[in-house]
């Protein structure tokens, strides 16, 4: 695991500025109390709650072709659509790592958006997790393709190999025609925003951490391909802003939602995963 930072290593900006003695107590961190699970209901109206704070994590839903195991599946006692994987816990917990680590200040809160809500625009970043079976509509298309035009910015998360890659890649080809997609440079500047990535990391679901970083290719959308190589992929607009980022062949939200599931996953996984994620947010609202 890569060394996390010093106090001196921080930048003093106070727009990044991380207090990294949490971080150097390393699996003390464990102990600390979880996100409250806050729903709306805490709150007298919506209003209210969405004023609390300056970033609200943002979930998008969509639907997914197929049937059990593609479109939908059953684990830990219950049915998931495959927008909603990791959600809320993954949110929640990273609302609060964030506010424990940065001055960026987060809604314990996160939203569910559809990608043709009329508030998309107030959200400066969404997130769509596991979208290797993922179909938009011609009004989801449009509106991403505004949201992305007015200068918001797409996390995507969490899809292995070839076959979920081409399924994300022909969505894009619609929302963004004539834009060609990159993988991201180690140098970029991304990778180095508050915490120095030297190597993007593989986060396997807790699940499967056990056997080894990268994933069964059963467990996935097939053909599979290649899913050994981690990779922050982008498209950008014409002078260069980074528009959509895709953390392919890993599972950023997982080491988020788990970090509470054992010392070993959280020293191994949890830790890498959230210096991913601070810098790309941290990058994402300071660009």
């Amino acid at each position: 695991m890569n060394t996390l930072p010093s106090r001196n290593d921080v930048s003093a900006d106070p727009a990044v500025r991380v207090p990294a003695l949490l971080f150097a107590i390393g699996s003390a961190i464990l102990a600390l109390p979880l996100a409250a699970q806050t729903t709306r209901t805490d709150f007298a109206d919506d209003d209210a709650w969405l004023r609390r704070d300056e970033f609200v994590p943002t979930r998008i839903q969509y639907d997914s072709v197929g049937g059990q195991r593609q479109a939908y599946y059953f684990y830990d006692g219950r049915w998931w659509q495959r927008w909603e994987t990791d959600f809320p816990q993954a949110e929640q917990n990273f609302a609060k790592r964030l506010n424990e680590l940065t001055s960026v200040v987060v809604s314990p809160v996160p939203l569910e958006r559809r990608l043709t809500a009329p508030d998309l625009g107030d959200s400066p970043l969404i997130f769509m997790s596991d979208v290797g079976y993922m179909e938009l509509s011609r009004p989801e298309i449009e509106g991403l393709r505004t949201y992305l035009a007015n200068g918001g910015f797409l996390w995507v998360d969490d899809f292995w190999g070839d076959a979920e890659w081409s399924s994300l890649e022909r969505a894009m080809t619609e929302v963004l025609p004539g834009k060609r997609w990159v993988t991201l440079p180690i140098e970029h500047p991304i990778f180095h925003t508050v915490f120095d990535i030297e190597e993007m990391p593989q986060i396997p679901a807790r699940d499967y951490a056990r056997w080894g970083t990268t994933e069964p290719s059963v467990e996935h959308r097939r053909p599979t391909g290649s899913m050994e190589t981690p990779s922050i992929r982008a498209y950008t607009d014409d002078d260069g802003r980074l528009m959509v980022i895709a953390t392919h062949n890993t599972d950023i939200a997982d080491g988020w939602e788990r970090e509470s599931y054992g010392e070993w996953y959280f020293e191994n996984f949890s830790t890498k995963s959230y210096r991913v994620g601070i810098n790309v947010i941290v990058y994402a609202l300071s660009h």
